[in-house]
Parts: C-alpha cells; sequence; structure tokens
C-alpha cells in the first residue's frame, strides 16, 4: 500500500517530530509498537491526520512524522489514558525521547 502525504502551508496544521534515541536492536520493536499504537488508538482521536514512522539507517533513532489538526487537538491526546498507555510503552523502549510541535513554513517538490 502506498500513503502520500501532501505537507500544505496554507493548512495551519499542529506537526510533531518526535525524535526517539533507542539502542539498535530495538528499534524495530519500537517502530512496531508505534504503529500498532497509531492503528489502535492515536487514528482515531479526534484531529488525527497522519502519522509516518522513520528509522535511522544506524539503527540508533525513530522520528515520528505525525500532524494533528490543531495543537488543541494533539494536547488533547496527550492527556487521553489509553493513548498515554502506547507513550509510556515507546519511552521505555527508547533511551530518550524529543517531542516537538513545528508549523510547516516551506514546502518544495520535484517538479
Amino acid at each position: 500500500m502506498t500513503v502520500t502525504v501532501q505537507v500544505d502551508t496554507a493548512r495551519p496544521v499542529a506537526t510533531l517530530i518526535n525524535v526517539f534515541t533507542v539502542p539498535p536492536e530495538r528499534q524495530d520493536q519500537l517502530i512496531a509498537l508505534l504503529a500498532r499504537a497509531t492503528e489502535e488508538t492515536m487514528r482515531h482521536q479526534p484531529g488525527f491526520i497522519c502519522a509516518n514512522f522513520h528509522a535511522s539507517l544506524d539503527g540508533e533513532r525513530v522520528i515520528n512524522y505525525a500532524q494533528w489538526e490543531t495543537e488543541e487537538h494533539y494536547r488533547a491526546m496527550l492527556d487521553n489514558p489509553e493513548a498515554r498507555v502506547h507513550m509510556d510503552q515507546a519511552a521505555g523502549i527508547a533511551t530518550d525521547v524529543q517531542p516537538r510541535l513545528f508549523r510547516v513554513r516551506s514546502t518544495h517538490s520535484r517538479a
């Protein structure tokens, strides 16, 4: 299945970029957990748009790039006990977790 995400600067979405540091032998485990959490819980939350997981080639990082309709939707998800369970499990696998919210300011693509 091919899923295409279109990033649009005109749409004021809240973009989460979460950098997980993880032991290389646990990278696949973390991605599987994040994917399962997204399918079971996150995608059903109000305001959820999309989530993508990126694995660094050295095995030491996982990047979660996700978008929410608003910052308020993202913050409400953080308060959801069902979502917290998954986030706590991810934090138990990773050695460091650095979530940050961003606003898309510029996009570029191949013509």
